[in-house]
Formats: C-alpha cells, structure tokens, sequence
C-alpha cells in the first residue's frame, strides 16, 4: 500500500456508537476583568458549577490565561441538556495563583454569573455582568457563554499539527510557538476552536493531536472557511504574531490524502515590507483522522437487524405470585406488572426485529428468515429453581426448552411465561450476569462467523431486555453497521 493510499485510509470516516443524550457545547470569553496582580494583569480562569440537590456542585474548569483582562477561552464545557429540566449553572472567574488543578480556594474572585443552560441554549449567546459577592458589579466586567448544540452533528474530528522553521521573535532564545485555529461564521466573526499548548524555544514544533466535533470546526460544512494564527508566546500576555493561513476542512481532507497537506505561515505586513519575502515558516497537518457518529436511526435505515432477548426476574424478592402485591401476581382480569412491561417494550422492539432496507447495489443482501425476520424471540429466566431437580438456574428458557428459547412474537412471550410462572420455585440470588454474558456471545458469534461482516450483510444487534421490577434495561450490542 501506498503512503497515499494509507493516509486516505486513515481520513476515512470511522464508525463510533452514537452518543446517548442531547450534548450542548459551551465556550467562554471574558471582557475587562479586574486587575488583581499588582506588576502584571490577571491570569484568569473560569470555573463551572452546576446546581444539584440545593447545592452547587463543581463541574470543569478552564485553563489559565496568563495575564489578560479580556481572555478568550479554549476549553469547552460539554454538558448534557435536558429540555424538560431547568438545569442552574454558575460561572465563576479567578485569577489563579497557582495551576488551575490545584482548586480555587486561595485564588482572587474576579466575578460570577448564574442563568439556566435553557437560556444559553435559546440565545446561543448570552452576555451578562459579572457580579462580586453581594450583588456588586465587578466594574465593567462581562463574561460570554456561547452554546452549540452538538447532539444533531455526524462525528469529530482528530487533527495534528507542526510547523517547519517558523520567524525567531526572542532576541536570546528561540520562539515559543502555539497555534489557534478559528473557524469563520456566516456574519464574518471568528470562533476559537482550539488552542494548541506552547511548545518552548523551538522553531520546528510538533504540537499534541486534539479532538473536535465537526460541528465546533465547521458547522458541519466542509468548505467552511478556516484560519490558522501562529504565535510567539510572551509570559505578559503580549503574544508576538508570526503568521497565518486559510483553508476549508475539504482542502485540508484532500491535501492530506494526496501527502500535500502544508501550508505557508504569511505575516501580511512582512510581505508588505520585504521585496523578496516568502512565508513565515510552514505549518503541516501531520494527521487527520476523521470519525462519524451513528445515531440510532443510521443503524435502523442502514438494515442493522435486531435480535431482541427477554430475560425474566424470578428471585423472590418480587413476592408470592399468589399475593396481590407481588409484581408476579397471577391476576385473572388484568396482567401483572411484568406482563404489561414485556408488552409494553416487546411491541416496540418486534418492529425492529426484522430485516431492514435493502441497500442498492452491490451492498444488497437477501430479505429471509436466515436474518431472523420471522417475529421469534429468545425468552430467558433468572434467579429460579426450576423443574425437574429444582436447582436455582439464572439463564433458563421459560418455555423449558434448552434447544430452543425463542417463543412465535410477544404473544408467545406472554404465554410462555403464564405457563412458566406456576411450574418454577421464585428464588435468588438476583444475578443478571449470566443472562448478559449469553446474550453477547450471541451477538460475539455473528461477529467471528461473519454473519454481520460490515458492507456485505446486515449487521446485527441484540437488544436484551431484562424484566426486573419496575426497571427496564437494554443491552445493546452492535457487531456492525452498513
């Protein structure tokens, strides 16, 4: 294989599972700070704290920015946001004395601010005062919360930069180069993506990979423009500029697979001045990595075929079937707690245990029952002595076949399990374990036997609904995606 081909291989997007809760992004900046340092400005940082159970609870933090009043912050704040609930968060601004792991107890307080994630996420900018303790104005001090909602985009990204005999800004040592990324919005502002680290007295500098979400870099838009900015780190705040670049993340996926992913670092007024004047330095993308998220529905309209397992609560911690309060209570005019669960998910996921779309050609496979298309269900038992020794089983099928635990739809489910309940002894101890390791062998197997082979077939998930009370879980396990 070729360098070429091996660095396309490695832009090709990579199937990761789908997140399981609606994500929000947040970043920060900060407009005139307090100056709390007596010979230099303040280095600050923010802390986040979230409210839970009538208190407030620490979050993340930023890093520092070392001696600035106006800091535009790198570190995102990644937060689950639940519409339904008013979720109280608190931004608190220090100027740190020491490293920002070492908590905050003994650094300055420059301000803080509350409002709910819900009011972030409906102006996506939101602008507020910072206060001081008693409701005080911390002067003219401002901080931004920015949010995204990354919930809806299709996968991140990993990129990695150097940078090749950048501009000396130190009269008696080398540069201290580190690199921001922006990407460009439609009204024509710049967001920060990300900051790289300062890489100390070095001229030629490899800087750590990072990882970003598609939305944050581009809005999802390949051909989105963004800038690269190099810099000269200066301990004061005072960051010398040494150059610049543009491009799309298009340009950058198609540079790097043709090994011609570089760009030159330009400093406009240099080129303005000098006659002869070429670049900078060169910065080099010296890895991409490309990875897409699958959400649920890709898996369902994709023809990920689903094999859907029930394993039933027998421990006697449910009580005596014959006692109305069991949740196995054997009631003739109504069904028990199990048996409106088991309906109740069993009808939702029978939809899905089938075989799904047929893709075009030449990726099509057959529509048969080989692909369990035929509506039939493994049924399982757990925490039971059952017939005929009456030895306690975790992993039994309720329909007392052990050739064959899968009973015709929900409907024989339901029948299986009405004809099990009298004939077994409720037990314990409640041990899932075995029901679980049974179930990802299943989908273990069609993995090693090819059966769910990735372009060719329908992969396979098996979806184990464990009956235990109240509670319902799903074991989900994707040997493959199409």
């Amino acid at each position: 294989m070729s360098a070429g081909s091996e660095r396309r291989a490695a832009a090709a997007p990579r199937a990761v599972p789908a997140p399981r809760a609606s994500r929000v992004e947040l970043r920060l900046s900060c407009r005139h700070l307090l100056d709390r340092d007596p010979l230099t400005k303040s280095d600050p940082s923010v802390l986040l704290l979230l409210r839970s159970q009538n208190q407030w609870v620490q979050v993340d933090r930023t890093e520092v920015v070392r001696s600035s009043l106006h800091p535009v912050f790198s570190k995102v704040f990644t937060l689950d946001y639940y519409f339904e609930e008013v979720q109280k968060l608190r931004f608190e601004v220090y100027d740190t004395r020491g490293p920002s792991d070492l908590g905050y107890q003994d650094d300055d307080f420059l301000g803080g601010m509350e409002c709910t994630l819900g009011q972030i996420v409906a102006q996506k900018k939101v602008t507020r005062a910072l206060l001081l303790r008693f409701g005080r104005n911390a002067g003219k001090s401002t901080i931004t919360v920015t949010a995204e909602d990354i919930s809806g985009n299709n996968g991140y990204v990993e990129l990695s930069f150097r940078a090749r005999k950048l501009d000396d800004k130190d009269l008696f040592s080398k540069s201290d180069p580190f690199l921001e990324l922006y990407r460009v919005n439609d009204d024509g502002s710049e967001q920060l993506v990300y900051r790289t680290e300062v890489v100390k007295d070095n001229l030629s500098p490899v800087w750590e990979p990072f990882k970003v979400s598609l939305n944050t870099l581009c809005s999802c838009e390949e051909t989105r423009p963004l800038k690269c900015l190099v810099w000269d780190h200066d301990s004061r705040g005072k960051h010398d500029f040494i150059g610049e670049f543009s491009t799309t993340f298009e340009e950058m996926q198609k540079a790097f697979g043709e090994d011609q992913a570089q760009w030159d670092c330009v400093n406009a007024k240099y080129r303005q001045k000098k006659r002869n004047y070429k670049n900078s330095g060169v910065v080099i993308l010296a890895d991409l990595k490309s990875y897409r998220v699958h959400s649920f529905l890709d898996y369902i309209m994709g023809g990920c075929q689903i094999h859907f397992t029930v394993a039933i609560d027998f421990t006697a911690s449910n009580g005596d079937p014959r006692n109305s309060c069991s949740l196995h209570y054997i009631n003739p005019f109504q069904p028990n707690e199990y048996l409106q669960a088991l309906v109740a998910v069993g009808e939702i996921c029978q939809d899905y245990d089938r075989c799904g779309p047929c893709p075009p050609p030449p990726h099509h496979w057959p529509c048969s029952q080989d692909y369990d298309s035929d509506k039939r269900f493994s049924a399982l038992g757990f925490g039971a002595r059952i017939p005929p020794k009456y030895e306690v089983s975790h992993d039994f099928a309720i329909n007392f076949n052990p050739e064959d635990d899968e009973c015709e739809g929900i409907q024989g489910v339901v029948e299986a399990y009405r004809n099990c309940l009298p004939r077994v002894q409720l037990y314990g101890p409640t041990n899932v374990a075995p029901v679980i390791s049974k179930v990802a062998r299943m989908a273990a197997a069609e993995e090693s036997t090819g059966e769910a082979s990735v372009g060719t077939e329908p992969p396979e998930a098996t979806v184990c609904s464990l009956l235990s009370g109240y509670l319902l879980v799903f074991w989900v396990s994707w040997s493959g995606l199409c």
